[in-house]
């Protein structure tokens, strides 16, 4: 064991303050220089992390204090980014449950806890937002006491040290009435109660890999906690491939990173129980094991939760392919696919077997698609999504699918229309919970019934409602889900919409288009209020005349069109359509563009 080392992992649900936890941590613990400028949440280094404010991949960082190294693992906090958690687990010995004195423990904090509990790993429970509003940390730690009781916590995992404190002011105490200084408690409860991590360093080297990084230096980075030996620039060794069934292929150590504050530096050794990043290898996967002997056994990788999500990604084939992105063909679209296969083990991709250039893409949930899809137009894709639909399973003949639990914190007078949206995707209350000006729901639904609830629970609540959820397990197939009662109006012409029309549109439904925005044949222009879908022309110009007439100065009666985000188009389409998207736009559309084919189709029952 290296006494001078403590790797641990920063749990908690989203927002209760992990990354700016990192931040203040990274700030005592000395990664800035006295001039320079704290970054905020610097460990969300990803414009998307930056844009939505969450933590989307776990992230290494060091921090150096009394002569001791602490590697942190910063995790998500988002149902859907599971996938970064479990790996981040195998590489700590002991996490820190950040739990918000306000909220308390959540879906997720339930969710990552259990893992955590279940590898065996020691607990430090940190209350964060003490200085918050009607924050009652005494509270909290109370429940976060039940919750590792009913999640079956050992002797030792049950007596967890706790600080109470604030990540943004910088400051954490053992007692509530103690005085707020700095950081010192924390670091002195990780050092005290997290235990060296378990190595062998008269072993041979072997490593598991839990991540990868990548440099445009030297290529694929394999990260893992170095489990035994040491390693040296220029040593020889085996990658055992996890994915070929241990199949070994030999490489040679290049270069080796240590995590250091914000960045990595490069050193010529490393030894057991340390976090580090290994180049060298034509090519490394997660779960892949890293050993000198050639006559090793692959070590064994963590098992990630199953997808319980599938969508279509295919190539755009829509009239205006190619007017706005750089890749638009299936090879390009095959290729970046299989490329984020390399890094993401919560997402598995196949090829479509019924359609040439369509890709089946399965994942935990609709948030963890569209970032990959929000990535990739980033990066000038073209493509095409459909709608999410659930995996299911037969189980002695008998059809199931996924259940979740949703927890919904909503204002109280809004708990009627919640209740009511609820009672029509199917779901089952379970428990109701009255708090201070809000309430807070239980149910159990179908994760079919779950598609589009966030954005229905965020419009009823002006924007109040806090949703989460979990897999809950397969039961029973609940029938007909209803998540969405309106129809479209779709375009019939081609070219640029007009004022002149799009004022005559509007008496029909809501406009998802504004004036000179170009449209197709087949595109979902609007929404109508009743179940069914119109066809309307967007793109009509007025006759010109000599006479004035009555619609003259139309374009102030017009309303703003709505413009949906990319998760909100997702989980809106039907099976029906499809979600067109490009560097530079976001279009709905039908799957079938021209009308007649169209009619033919729905006759024919396909």
């Amino acid at each position: 064991m290296n006494q001078n080392i403590r790797n641990i992992a920063i749990i908690a649900h989203v927002d209760h303050g992990k990354t700016t936890l990192v931040d203040q941590l990274l700030k005592d613990g000395g990664a800035y220089r006295a001039n320079q400028a704290v970054q905020e949440r610097a460990m969300d280094s990803m414009d998307l992390e930056k844009e939505k404010g969450i933590t989307i991949k776990a992230k290494n960082t060091s921090v150096h204090w009394n002569d001791k190294i602490i590697n942190i693992l910063d995790t998500p906090g988002h149902a859907d980014f599971g996938g970064e958690v479990e790996r981040a687990m195998r590489m700590v010995d002991g996490v820190l449950l950040l739990v918000d004195a306000y909220d308390g423990p959540q879906a997720q904090t339930r969710f990552v806890l259990r893992k955590a509990l279940a590898i065996g790993l020691k607990v430090i429970i940190v209350i964060n937002k003490i200085d918050r509003e009607n924050a009652d940390p005494v509270k909290m730690y109370d429940k976060v006491l039940e919750l590792l009781m009913e999640l079956n916590a050992t002797e030792e995992q049950f007596d967890a040290p706790v600080v109470y404190g604030s990540g943004r002011d910088g400051y954490m105490v053992y007692k509530l009435g103690d005085e707020k200084k700095d950081m010192t408690p924390l670091f002195e409860t990780i050092i005290e109660h997290i235990p060296a991590p378990f190595a062998k360093p008269q072993d041979p080297f072997h490593m598991l890999v839990s991540n990868i990084d990548w440099s445009d230096y030297v290529g694929r980075i394999a990260v893992g906690k170095i489990l035994g030996g040491s390693i040296k620039v220029g040593d020889p060794l085996f990658v055992y491939r996890h994915a070929e069934g241990g199949k070994k292929v030999r490489a040679k150590i290049t270069k080796i990173f240590e995590f250091t504050g914000l960045g990595q530096r490069e050193v010529e050794e490393a030894h057991a129980g340390n976090i580090v990043g290994l180049s060298g290898f034509e090519d490394v996967d997660i779960g892949d094991t890293l050993d000198v002997r050639d006559d090793a056994h692959p070590l064994p990788f963590t098992q990630i939760d199953p997808p319980t999500l599938e969508m279509q990604f295919s190539v755009n084939d829509g009239p205006l392919v190619g007017t706005e992105g750089k890749f638009v063909t299936s090879r390009q679209l095959r290729d970046r696919l299989m490329r984020e296969l390399k890094t993401n083990v919560s997402i598995f991709i196949e090829d479509n077997a019924e359609k040439a250039g369509t890709f089946n893409v399965k994942a935990r949930g609709a948030m963890q698609v569209a970032v990959l899809v929000e990535t990739m137009r980033r990066e000038g894709f073209e493509l095409l999504v459909s709608r999410p639909t659930v995996i299911e399973k037969v189980v002695d003949g008998v059809r199931m699918e996924p259940y979740e639990t949703v927890w919904i914190e909503v204002p109280d007078e809004c708990v009627g229309s919640i209740m009511q949206n609820l009672a029509n995707r199917k779901g089952q209350l379970t428990n109701m919970e009255k708090q201070a000006t809000t309430t807070m729901i239980e149910a159990t639904i179908t994760t079919r019934g779950l598609i589009g609830l966030e954005i229905d629970v965020i419009n009823a609540t002006s924007g109040r409602g806090i949703t989460s959820h979990l897999f809950k397990e397969y039961g029973p197939y609940a029938g007909e889900v209803l998540t969405r009662t309106t129809g479209t109006l779709i375009a019939t012409e081609a070219g640029e919409t007009t004022t002149y029309a799009l004022v005559m549109c509007q008496e029909r439904g809501k406009l998802f288009v504004g004036p000179g925005e170009k449209v197709y044949e087949g595109m979902i222009v609007g929404e109508n209020p009743r179940n069914e879908d119109i066809v309307i022309n967007a793109v009509r110009e007025k006759k010109l005349t000599n006479f004035r007439s009555q619609g003259e100065g139309v374009a102030a009666g017009l309303t703003p069109a709505t413009k949906m985000s990319l998760e909100r188009s997702i989980e809106y389409i039907a099976a029906d359509e499809l979600l067109e998207v490009t560097p530079t736009s976001l279009r709905l559309r039908k799957r079938i563009l021209n009308s007649g084919e169209r009619q033919k189709a729905k006759k024919s029952g396909k």
